[in-house]
């Protein structure tokens, strides 16, 4: 059963990185972790990033210039967030490591699928703490498009600086994560049996998130993405929140229906606010 839920949900993320450039770790991990452990799932994952990264790096190449100087900063600040983040997951419990990751990952993505764009103006003093802070979320969970299309969505980048954008800073910490991973040993036989279930999940689903995406408007198919990310992210951590004594079933209950009436009434005013433009 865990396989079978493994290849459909990362057949579903890697047609949603083909649409949008990204998104495959932020959906693939809150579903895998019910099955699997971050020090199982991430290897796994950062070795499949790493060429999904650089596919979509590669065809965004001609843009690259455009970014450069904008994300150096930002790639500094990886560097040490994926020491820091490393050494968290070879120390930290899986529980607390699943928990982490659905407690950080469930605003950014209500904050996105809320449409909140406010440009930082002060956007070269944030970039190495922004840097430190998403290598170590990726470090430690495999993920990090959700507070990045954030923040380049904040900032105005053309739809191919981007895609080139989040290339480059992605390559950096999927390749950077991965040498880590090896340093630490979290390699193992373990890891490596589950990469045979998600290869043709990418291999398909990629090509076709690319051809889906010409065939509808990209901000509606982004929306409808996030609410289901969202539904995915609001359960997983309800899950884990029992698993940790924190709270009662019916409280954790209560916790996801709070997310899924979020998640309605977001959809519910972005389609409304697309039939009348003057509402």
């Amino acid at each position: 059963m865990d396989t079978v839920v493994l290849v459909l949900i990362t057949f579903i993320a890697a047609t949603v990185n083909g649409a949008l450039g990204y998104g495959f770790s932020s959906i693939t991990v809150p579903v895998a972790l019910l099955f699997y452990t971050n020090r199982i799932l991430n290897p796994a994952l950062v070795l499949i990033e790493l060429v999904i990264n650089g596919y979509v790096l590669f065809m965004n190449r001609n843009s690259i210039p455009n970014i450069w100087r904008r994300v150096v900063p930002i790639l500094i600040g990886l560097v040490v967030g994926i020491g820091i983040g490393s050494y968290i997951l070879f120390l930290v419990q899986p529980a607390w490591i699943k928990f982490v990751t659905y407690f950080f990952l469930l605003p950014l993505i209500l904050l996105q699928a809320a449409g909140i764009r406010r440009p930082i103006q002060a956007e070269k003093a944030i970039a190495i703490p922004f840097g430190i802070g998403i290598g170590t979320l990726y470090s430690v969970t495999t993920i990090s498009g959700p507070p990045l299309a954030l923040l380049f969505n904040n900032q105005g980048y053309a739809k191919q600086d981007f895609r080139a954008a989040l290339g480059v800073i992605r390559v950096a910490e999927s390749s950077l994560t991965a040498i880590a991973y090896g340093f630490i040993g979290f390699y193992s036989a373990d890891s490596m049996d589950i990469i045979p279930y998600i290869v043709p999940s990418v291999i398909i689903g990629i090509p076709l998130g690319t051809y889906l995406i010409r065939l509808m408007d990209p901000e509606t198919f982004r929306r409808i993405c996030m609410a289901f990310d969202g539904l995915v992210v609001g359960f997983g951590l309800s899950r884990v929140l029992v698993e940790l004594d924190f709270a009662t079933p019916m409280t954790t209950y209560s916790i996801l229906s709070i997310v899924i009436l979020i998640n309605g009434y977001l959809l519910f005013r972005f389609f409304r606010d697309r039939a009348d433009p003057q509402s």
